[in-house]
């Protein structure tokens, strides 16, 4: 390394994830200290490398970070971290923080100039929406190249002179994918879910109810519909929307509840708690699935914006109609 510590803070790191990585990228997974899983935006450096050595991109998001340098086995590399306020890439380009401003702030902080003596920068593809690439080629000198979609593809990438594969291109989403993200999409259920055991609970106190085990569980089965299985059957449910999709699902497991209770043979389950649940329950499912559109890829902002303006009415009715019919019941 040509460059000393002295001269410019250079933090060495290693390809190899620690017992503690593993367990905090497990914790960050279900929402344990998540805000705060981060490390010091700086540049960093595998191995032993020297002024022409590659120098990647990527945020201060610590499971960013160990994704990419696990990835870098038997190559010496600069990895310049940006500070995104421990958001991930694909996020923080969205919001603005992996963005071209701290980019170039990086650059001169860090002295990149004196470090390496080409003017390449590899930035995660992802990135890209936060990145005006001719900007910072005009204020820092240094190009920007777009590298694959997964840290997985960064290693064989750069040993092909920095050509990526249609592969390398596409992003997959595929169902491993999708399943890895519902543990933070249940953790975020929970508080909600507190209140509106809460609510019931209050219910019973002043004689609304009987909001009893049915209830959990009908509700409980909608939280994992929404959470779980929409993410995870995503492609396969017809339709477009995220609310849509939770919806349908939401729709078969109300009917599934309403079965399992016997309706409509059993006399004490009436016409008015079916509908109730016909109505609550689909809506439920589908506010927790539309809630995923924010970690898929396959969302734009504006899409987002359209389907949150029709569904969020049409959910809230849904489910006062639905909690005034089971009122009702209970009065009957």
């Amino acid at each position: 390394m040509d460059i000393t510590s002295r001269e410019i803070k250079i933090m060495p790191t290693s390809t190899q994830l620690t017992i503690r990585d593993v367990l905090g990228s497990w914790k960050a997974r279900w929402g344990i200290n998540r805000m705060n899983y981060k490390v010091d935006p700086g540049l960093y450096s595998i191995g032993n490398p020297d002024k022409s050595s590659p120098v990647l991109v990527t945020a201060n998001y610590k499971m960013s970070f160990d994704s990419l340098r696990k990835e870098l086995t038997g190559l010496d590399a600069w990895i310049l971290v940006l500070d995104t306020k421990g958001i991930n890439v694909w996020c923080a380009a969205g919001k603005g923080t992996f963005g071209t401003s701290e980019l170039l702030n990086r650059i001169a902080i860090v002295q990149l100039e004196k470090v390496v003596s080409h003017k390449t920068l590899v930035l995660p593809q992802l990135g890209a929406p936060g990145v005006s690439a001719h900007e910072v080629l005009k204020y820092s000198g240094f190009k920007v190249t777009y590298g694959p979609v997964s840290a997985k593809d960064v290693n064989e990438f750069i040993h092909s002179g920095m050509k990526a594969t249609t592969v390398m291109r596409t992003v997959e989403f595929n169902t491993f994918d999708r399943l890895v993200l519902t543990p933070i999409e249940l953790v975020g259920t929970f508080k909600i879910s507190l209140i509106i055991f809460g609510i019931l609970f209050l219910l019973n106190l002043i004689g609304l109810g009987p909001f009893g085990i049915v209830d959990f569980y009908g509700y409980m089965g909608a939280v994992i519909v929404g959470c779980v299985l929409t993410p995870v059957l995503l492609p396969w449910i017809p339709g477009r929307a995220f609310a849509w999709k939770g919806w349908l699902l939401g729709f078969i497991w109300a009917v599934i509840v309403n079965m399992l209770n016997g309706w409509p043979y059993v006399p004490q389950f009436s016409l008015l708690r079916a509908l109730g649940y016909l109505l609550i329950l689909p809506s439920a499912s589908a506010f927790f699935a539309m809630n995923f559109t924010g970690c898929s890829t396959f969302t734009s902002f504006s899409g987002v914006l359209k389907e949150m303006k029709i569904a969020i009415p049409a959910i809230i009715i849904s489910i006062f109609l639905g909690t005034v019919l089971i009122l009702l019941n209970s009065f009957i």
